[in-house]
């Protein structure tokens, strides 16, 4: 199954999770999955979640940012992976002068 992101839409998501400014997102879900192509603008953050039932993946395409992982921090750039496993709590933030745009999955686990 092929998906396009560039045919989507943009959806913008204020204060996501009790973050900062605006996460924007194109998005493909079903009942047992999330992907989707993520866009923080400069000083814009996903606020700390805990991932109860799924984890998550996110690949860092363009731009700098952190993650708050658990009770520690990882600074992340374009090139860079960061997984959120079942039961941990993370947020995702841009650090830098210019969007952070990444690849996210995020499955269920039933």
């Amino acid at each position: 199954m092929k998906i396009r992101f560039d045919e989507m839409e943009e959806q913008e998501f204020m204060n996501f999770k009790g973050g900062k400014k605006s996460f924007h997102a194109k998005m493909f879900t079903d009942e047992n999955n999330k992907i989707m192509h993520g866009r923080l603008e400069p000083g814009a953050a996903i606020g700390l979640h805990t991932h109860d039932t799924n984890s998550e993946i996110v690949f860092i395409v363009k731009g700098n940012g952190s993650v708050l992982y658990d009770d520690g921090v990882e600074q992340l750039q374009a090139g860079d992976c960061h997984y959120c496993p079942k039961g941990h709590r993370h947020s995702l933030q841009n650090t830098s002068d210019a969007d952070l745009e990444f690849l996210a999955v995020v499955p269920e686990h039933p």
